[in-house]
């Protein structure tokens, strides 16, 4: 697999979105919204022996979390999962914007991009499942994980060829740290 090949986000069976297709919807995006469990995590919840629940994140997804950052990407994590380990890989991370145990994401989003003077359009979301849904609707670029439910897979425009979990963050973020980069080149 070619560098090229590993830093922009394929595309599910069926679908024909070419590289170019897909690197043009991420370098619209000046948000991106992250689920946790089944995006940031495979899915699996860990409980301790006092019922803390507890979380794998990818150490590869964090990196490029940060380097898309440093770009001047803002990054949400709208979860509806229990608090749990999210807001300390939030903070180590350096994500300000984190929402969890949230019933409607729509409604966190649009509220969130109102407040950073983002439109949803110019928003990218990260899902998983039927709760994903709403947002992946409303959002200019809407992803979900290549082991994403059937529902998220129908309403997204990108699948990763990645799964939850495994780097499939990383993979978008490696593919929206390129536009900026080329965005960058374009205005030298």
């Amino acid at each position: 697999m070619s560098n090229e090949q590993r830093a922009t986000p394929g595309t599910a069976a069926g679908r024909s979105h070419s590289d170019a297709l897909v690197l043009r919807l991420l370098s619209k995006v000046k948000l991106l919204s992250l689920d946790v469990d089944g995006v940031l995590t495979d899915g699996g919840l860990y409980y301790s022996a006092d019922g803390q629940i507890q979380r794998k994140f990818n150490v590869k997804d964090g990196v490029g979390i940060k380097r898309v950052m440093e770009a001047g990407v803002e990054v949400a994590i709208i979860s509806a999962g229990a608090s749990g380990s999210i807001p300390e890989r939030a903070a180590a991370l350096g994500i300000e914007h984190v929402f969890t145990g949230v019933k409607d994401k729509r409604a966190v989003l649009e509220a969130l991009c109102e407040k950073l003077g983002i439109d949803p359009d110019e928003s990218a979301h990260i899902g998983d499942d039927i709760n994903d849904v709403p947002l992946l609707e409303i959002v200019g670029c809407p992803i979900a994980v290549c082991d994403a439910q059937p529902e998220a897979w129908a309403a997204a425009e990108i699948i990763t060829e990645r799964n939850g979990g495994a780097g499939a963050v990383r993979e978008i973020c490696d593919a929206l740290f390129e536009t900026r980069a080329g965005q960058q080149t374009d205005e030298e």
